[in-house]
């Protein structure tokens, strides 16, 4: 029978793991997660692990490769150490964009670290808005997939916008769009974008949907990368005369230019979640607002520990 709780954290982002063990009211575990000079990982849980429900934080983010072997290794010792069930608790999900083969005599990276994870001995996984909903089908485990977005929504019915125009930068992101676009009682468009190759390039041509003249607009993306998408969409969308122009997502993994773009972007806010490290002084100019996603991970946690409903939470 699996006993009490333990909640450990890799390099990645230790800061999240604290606040949610924060909203548990519980200790965060020790372990020791470091590389050797010939750059093998290395971890060492500090505590007894034997029949403990165990959750191992780890967004897959900074050296993306190194945090993915972090886990997979903390996964192993942990199973090694008779833990009676062990979470896989990623907060953001790389390789997200390699969902298909969408491409000659390439990999599907994320099918391939969803069994990396499943071989290594993990029992189940907590993470957040994932870029393809079909990653969850990639796992032959429970998944569960936290939603961010009423607590952004949120964010913005506090602002009392005057039905406001939901942007999507891409065809992609216009569901999630549409929903948010729902539930602030607004309308929504989407930028027609075009890509060429693999070098993050876009190209926006115009805006679908409704006259955005005059408008509060809220661009929304799951993920921020390099800011160019974000950057051709605001310069649409002030050619049209938008009033006020927000940015928003879920996982800020900005990257290369991306601080830059943003920061000297004409922008009235930038709105994200805590899934990634951000070093917010980065931005000099644009004001920005994290919203913390760290309670209702821990309120996840707890579901699954007492065998609660962690579908409720899927809001």
């Amino acid at each position: 029978m699996v006993q009490e709780m333990a909640v450990f954290s890799g390099n990645a982002h230790p800061a999240f793991a604290e606040a949610v063990c924060k909203h548990l009211e519980m200790p965060l575990g020790g372990v020791e997660v470091f590389n050797f000079s010939n750059e093998n990982t290395f971890v060492r849980f500090l505590q007894n692990m034997r029949e403990r429900d165990v959750f191992l934080v780890q967004p897959f983010v900074g050296d993306v490769n190194t945090r993915i072997m972090e886990l997979l290794i903390m996964i192993d010792a942990a199973k090694r150490a008779s833990a009676g069930r062990i979470t896989a608790v990623i907060p953001y999900f790389a390789y997200g964009r390699s969902d298909k083969k969408d491409q000659p005599h390439i990999s599907i990276t994320a099918r391939l670290l969803a069994n990396f994870i499943e071989v290594s001995g993990a029992d189940r996984v907590l993470t957040a808005n994932l870029h393809a909903g079909q990653i969850q089908g990639f796992f032959n485990m429970p998944v569960d997939e936290l939603n961010a977005m009423p607590l952004i929504v949120e964010h913005f019915r506090s602002l009392k916008l005057d039905r406001p125009v939901v942007v999507a930068p891409d065809v992609g992101a216009a569901k999630d769009a549409s929903n948010m676009a729902a539930r602030l009682g607004g309308d929504v468009a989407f930028v027609d974008k075009r890509r060429d190759g693999n070098d993050e390039t876009a190209h926006s041509t115009t805006i679908v949907g409704p006259e955005v003249r005059d408008r509060d607009t809220i661009l929304y993306d799951d993920e921020i990368l390099s800011g160019g998408t974000v950057e051709a969409a605001i310069t649409l969308l002030q050619q049209q005369g938008a009033r006020s122009i927000y940015v928003s997502c879920v996982h800020p993994y900005f990257r290369g230019p991306a601080f830059e773009r943003l920061d000297s972007a004409d922008i009235t806010a930038l709105v994200y979640t805590d899934t990634v490290p951000v070093d917010a002084g980065a931005f000099e100019h644009v004001p920005t607002h994290e919203i913390s996603l760290a309670p209702l991970f821990g309120d996840a946690i707890h579901r699954i520990h007492t065998g609660g409903s962690v579908s409720a939470l899927f809001r």
